[in-house]
């Protein structure tokens, strides 16, 4: 049986897998030799892996992006770091749970990293608040970035969060400022920003931690303004059309890159990262150090100038010109 919590697109994998384990258990109580057949099944369950989540829709990579046992902040950080210290609060009485940092050491060098942190189960999601960070959260990331940016270290972010928390309180503490003032002051830093989509990039909550000079997003990863469930409700009065917001959205990998809104997209094991979370970091690994290597080799104002042109690059405007519109990119 798979240990992992199953997706519904994934439930025509059961009898195989189940298949593979009685085998399993029969070679180990019987001493027969079953490779054979067990290579067959092992290959079988591989490739109908493969052709399932080769086309996936817009709504089962939510899924996969959601799925609770995809690799968390933490779990690439204690993968891809040889040391890692992390470091607690904003220096204004709080000490966000759902939105973590430090500093530690890749590739033999400094850096720091911060990242949205959601929870393994509803205990834990509940004490992470489902990785919606508070205002306090973003003013912790700000307080480590501009430490970094004072010793020159490289700032990695990992983006996983629905977005931004929304209750009463926040906004009460300055939700939307707060986000807004990372907005801002990413702009001006001098070392290299790299920030990864690791799972679920949504809104504000996702941009307070994404100005950067490079934007990585995982294969089965997503990054939209808001939650196709939201779109819904907001467009048609209906969170049942979240399929087809999610399909208009443009939230997918390969719809954000011909955008020119994300700048590399990173492949994922045959099932999702949930799938190898190993492989996923090294995956990880090996992308933010040649990232980092090449932006590394620009000047001071070299950095900030491609910064700037990369957001002034995005989106569209009209031009008018003579009664003529034009559109540009």
């Amino acid at each position: 049986m798979l240990r992992r919590p199953l997706l519904e697109f994934e439930k025509p994998l059961v009898e195989l897998e189940q298949q593979i384990a009685q085998i399993r258990q029969l070679a180990k109580d019987s001493e027969v030799d079953v490779s054979q057949q067990l290579l067959q099944l092992e290959t079988l369950a591989t490739r109908r892996r493969e052709e399932i989540f080769n086309g996936l829709t817009p709504t089962q990579k939510i899924q996969v992006a959601r799925h609770p046992q995809r690799p968390s902040t933490l779990d690439y950080i204690q993968e891809i770091t040889d040391e890692w210290y992390e470091l607690h609060g904003d220096r204004r009485g709080s000490d966000d749970q759902a939105l973590v940092g430090g500093i530690g050491y890749m590739d033999n060098q400094g850096v720091i990293l911060l990242g949205h942190q959601k929870g393994r189960d509803t205990k834990e999601n509940v004490a992470r608040n489902f990785g919606m960070a508070s205002p306090g959260g973003y003013r912790k990331a700000l307080r480590l970035m501009e430490h970094a940016d004072r010793f020159g270290l490289p700032i990695i972010c990992f983006i996983d969060t629905p977005g931004a928390y929304a209750g009463l309180v926040a906004e009460q503490q300055g939700q939307g400022e707060a986000i807004a003032v990372n907005l801002r002051e990413m702009f001006r830093f001098k070392v290299p920003i790299l920030a990864t989509v690791i799972g679920e990039g949504g809104s504000g909550g996702a941009l307070g931690i994404g100005v950067a000079d490079r934007l990585l997003m995982f294969e089965h990863s997503i990054y939209t303004v808001a939650s196709p469930e939201a779109c819904a409700s907001i467009l048609w009065r209906d969170s049942s059309k979240a399929a087809e917001a999610a399909s208009a959205l443009k939230i997918t990998g390969p719809d954000l890159l011909k955008l020119g809104l994300i700048d590399t997209i990173l492949p994922e094991p045959c099932g999702g990262n949930h799938w190898s979370p190993l492989q996923a970091a090294e995956t990880l690994k090996t992308a933010l150090i040649n990232h980092l290597h090449d932006l590394r080799s620009l000047s001071i104002n070299e950095l900030i100038e491609q910064r700037y042109r990369k957001f002034r690059r995005m989106g569209l405007f009209l031009e008018s010109n003579d009664a003529e519109f034009k559109i540009n990119t």
